[in-house]
């Protein structure tokens, strides 16, 4: 468990670096800047997930958290032109880095002994937040609140992993499960430009009255 937890968090923060470094390039950021907002993105759910579980957060025990987000910097400065031409590779690391800080928050929380609706927040918590503080950063409503589905995906993500354990299935294909359903339901989602409904103000109930 603790093997599987430690890949996924450290994938996680690579995909979810390159996903806030590419906003930040989009925006015009410098490199400082950049690091900033790739590190909150891969570090900022899981912070918020540890604190509320009463635990040291991740990130403080271990320095190759820093070192991965200046790969994805690194990453991000050399194949410049490569990442611009594919529009659409901030989506693809955002998907998967959503997808692996779900099953990260999973099962941390599992781990310390919380019970599964609790795992179920706190995967989505791990998955979304840091997008959240990603878009708040570079001043952007974040997508959370928007019409993508986002935390939806983390919570399917969720209950899949819950019932993968309650059929008895090994924990690495419960893994497996649970991220291939959270990246499933979010590109389906855009492809198909699924999205719950809107709210809307009185003035806008009025004027279609």
């Amino acid at each position: 468990m603790s093997t599987i937890q430690f890949v996924i968090e450290f994938l996680g923060t690579f995909a979810f670096a390159i996903s806030g470094i590419r906003w930040a390039a989009y925006k015009r950021f410098d490199w400082f800047g950049g690091y900033v907002v790739g590190l909150a993105t891969a570090i900022g759910g899981g912070t918020i997930r540890d604190v509320m579980l009463g635990v040291t957060p991740f990130w403080m025990t271990n320095s190759l958290y820093m070192i991965f987000t200046a790969a994805a910097l690194l990453t991000v400065i050399v194949f410049k032109k490569a990442i611009v031409k594919f529009t659409n590779t901030w989506f693809l690391f955002d998907t998967l880095g959503l997808a692996l800080f779900t099953v990260a928050g999973l099962q941390k929380t599992l781990y310390e002994g919380f019970p599964y609706w609790v795992a179920i927040i706190m995967g989505c918590i791990t998955g979304a937040a840091g997008g959240v503080i990603r878009d708040v950063l570079i001043n952007e409503v974040p997508l959370i609140f928007r019409k993508e589905i986002y935390a939806i995906a983390c919570i399917l993500g969720g209950v899949a992993y819950f019932l993968c354990d309650k059929l008895g299935l090994d924990v690495s294909l419960n893994v497996i499960i649970s991220f291939t359903v959270v990246v499933l339901v979010r590109l389906m989602a855009v492809k198909f430009h699924i999205s719950l409904p809107h709210l809307h103000d009185a003035d806008d109930i009025n004027s279609a009255a």
